[in-house]
């Protein structure tokens, strides 16, 4: 099923149109505040967050071809679980209330973890695109929609609204493999957009246009300009020459939007939670808490291990005193073994709870893989809600009980442990989670793909499901799209199954 989604700009939902030409803003037509949900009675706790993601839209990426938006803006019209939402302090955002988080349902090879991997795609564009040395070089991110043969060369877009230091930007980005074809860059630091920067490459002249003339609060560098390389974000390119007033939107890209890997062959997470244990910080107290009440049988954790160097700084081994030289060789590598944690030389271990009260150490090769992927979760995740980041994540369930999924996502939603702002987007086939004690009807979204290969973006809301309905029931059953139609069995009837019993001699001789 594809249900087709039209962007209004009477709903409230803020729009911002990533289309590669950025030509017409649908804000100037809009009345005053139309973009935006309207202030709701409902109590809503204020987040003077480092940053928090609002809206993020693309277009012509890999399975996506039309114009896809993710909208973390709350509903004025739900009142439930009104702490799964929290305003910003942000000025132009007084009064509206965001999601802490959005899980994203549809069969496989959908485009749900697509969704995913465009924001990753742009954020790695930010990060990297200042180590460009060639412009021939092709932009490693740009992966245009596949199956586009009318019109090959159409950029690929990005949209991207967020609050970093308790300001609203909205970055766009165009672009092909070859070129960028667009950038700009608004801030709002009072209700009043400015425009820092607009980049647009002119075909016909071969070259690019540079507005505003003179930007509101933002001091233009026509040198850089001129420095920006083709296949360069001007973004990058101002952060590698020490342009300090855009530190705030690239270190949301670089440190406060993060991506987390649950697959088996990943370890993301393991070093992480190792290192916070060894600390024995407030935070290792919660790892441990948490493996605890996990129900895993975990009474108790430590790191285990020997450094390399045992020996004392000041001796060596005939017992002789160190030189000045050899103190401090001794004492910058035992400092470097130490940040590194080699895991080869540093392990957890777990004691369980075992018969009458005993306590039994289990090496922690004998553990469970589910074991293994909560340890490596269980760092990152306390880290995040401390931090007030923004984490995506694919497959959460991977390797671990629904149940558990659910109080960990609980975390998340809870305003005493989610105090800073953070918030989870994650794609998921868990049909549990679609409960309303857990999941708001404006946290969930699906994904679904056509028979010509196109995929589509959309929320639970737009189908308007009934306070009481049962989500479980109506998403097993297709009401929502976003599940695979298979034929019992999962072999076509019309497909002979076995064809030596029906009377198909097989044989390897060439046929005459």
């Amino acid at each position: 099923m594809i249900h087709e989604r039209a962007l209004q700009a009477e709903t409230d939902a803020p729009v911002f149109i990533p289309l590669w030409a950025f030509k017409v803003s649908l804000a100037k037509k809009a009345k005053k505040g139309a973009f935006f949900p309207q202030k709701s009675c409902i109590c809503c706790k204020k987040i003077d967050s480092e940053g928090m993601l609002l809206q993020f839209s693309v277009s012509n990426y890999r399975c996506f071809r039309e114009l896809q938006t993710l909208n973390l803006a709350a509903s004025s019209q739900d009142k439930d679980l009104p702490g799964n939402c929290f305003a910003s302090v942000a000025p132009t955002l007084d009064g509206k209330r965001w999601v802490k988080g959005a899980a994203i349902y549809g069969a496989n090879a959908s485009g749900k973890t697509t969704i995913l991997n465009a924001l990753e795609a742009l954020s790695g564009m930010v990060t990297e695109s200042a180590k460009m040395t060639d412009p021939e070089e092709w932009i490693p991110q740009i992966e245009p929609f596949a199956f586009c043969t009318d019109s090959p060369e159409n950029p690929t877009a990005f949209s991207i609204a967020f609050v970093a230091n308790a300001i609203r930007y909205e970055y766009r980005v165009a672009a092909t493999r070859t070129r960028i074809w667009h950038e700009s860059l608004r801030a709002f630091p009072n209700r009043l957009e400015q425009v820092w920067f607009c980049r647009d490459w002119l075909p016909a002249d071969g070259t690019y246009s540079w507005t505003p003339e003179r930007p509101t609060g933002f001091e233009r560098d026509r040198q850089l300009e001129g420095y920006t390389l083709s296949n360069m974000l001007f973004l990058s390119k101002a952060i590698a020459s020490n342009r300090d007033d855009l530190q705030p939107v690239f270190r949301w890209f670089k440190e406060h939007l993060r991506f987390m890997d649950l697959s088996a062959r990943s370890r993301f997470g393991y070093d992480t939670t190792l290192k916070m244990l060894k600390e024995q910080g407030k935070l290792s107290e919660r790892i441990i808490s948490l493996l605890q009440t996990a129900d895993l049988g975990v009474i108790d954790a430590k790191v285990i291990g020997t450094p390399i160097l045992t020996l004392p700084l000041n001796e060596v081994p005939n017992g002789e005193k160190s030189s000045p030289l050899e103190m401090y060789i001794r004492q910058a590598w035992s400092t470097a073994w130490e940040n590194i944690l080699d895991p080869s030389s540093y392990k957890p271990e777990l004691t369980h709870r075992g018969p009458d009260e005993t306590k039994w150490k289990v090496s922690w090769d004998s553990e469970s893989a589910g074991t293994h992927r909560l340890f490596g979760l269980t760092g990152p995740w306390l880290e995040i809600l401390s931090r007030g980041s923004v984490i995506c994540i694919d497959e959460l369930e991977s390797s671990l009980h629904p149940l558990l999924v659910r109080e960990l996502l609980r975390l998340f939603f809870s305003e005493q442990d989610n105090q800073n702002g953070a918030q989870i987007l994650f794609t998921t086939h868990n049909p549990i989670l679609l409960d309303p004690t857990l999941l708001r009807r404006d946290q969930i979204w699906f994904t679904s793909k056509s028979s010509e290969g196109v995929a589509n973006l959309y929320p639970l809301t737009d189908y308007s499901p009934r306070k009481g309905e049962s989500l479980i029931k109506g998403y097993l059953a297709g009401r929502y799209g976003a599940v695979p139609i298979v034929p019992e069995g999962l072999v076509d009837d019309s497909i002979d199954r076995d064809p030596v019993a029906n009377g198909v001699k097989e044989s390897n001789e060439p046929s005459v």
